[in-house]
C-alpha cells in the first residue's frame, strides 16, 4: 500500500504581514506545522512526531490535517498579490 501524504496546520499562533510595525499581530492564518506521509493520517501524525520531536516542546497543542493529493508537488502554482503585471492583466481584462 502506498503512502499518503498529509500537510499538517494549527490556528493557534499568529503571523505579521512582512514589513509590519504593528504590535499587534494583524493577520488571522493558520500554521503549517509540517508535512508527513503514512498508510493513514494516524501514522502520518506520528511519522511526523517522530521526524520532528522539538514539536512535543512547543506550545501548539490542537493540529490537523489534510490529506494531499498524490501529485501534490507536480500541481503547485504561484500566485502574486502585489505583481503589477498581473494587476494591469486583470484591469484590461474587466474592461
Amino acid at each position: 500500500m502506498d503512502n499518503k501524504h498529509y500537510i499538517f496546520l494549527t490556528l493557534e499562533g499568529t503571523t505579521f504581514q512582512p514589513d509590519s510595525d504593528a504590535v499587534l499581530p494583524d493577520i488571522e492564518n493558520l500554521q503549517v506545522i509540517g508535512f508527513s506521509a503514512g498508510k493513514n493520517s494516524k501514522e502520518a501524525y506520528d511519522n511526523l512526531l517522530e521526524d520532528n520531536p522539538y514539536l512535543l516542546e512547543t506550545n501548539f497543542d490542537e493540529i490537523f490535517c489534510y490529506e494531499l493529493a498524490r501529485d501534490y508537488k507536480e500541481l503547485r502554482e504561484y500566485f502574486y498579490l502585489n505583481s503589477e503585471k498581473i494587476n494591469e492583466n486583470l484591469c484590461r481584462e474587466s474592461r
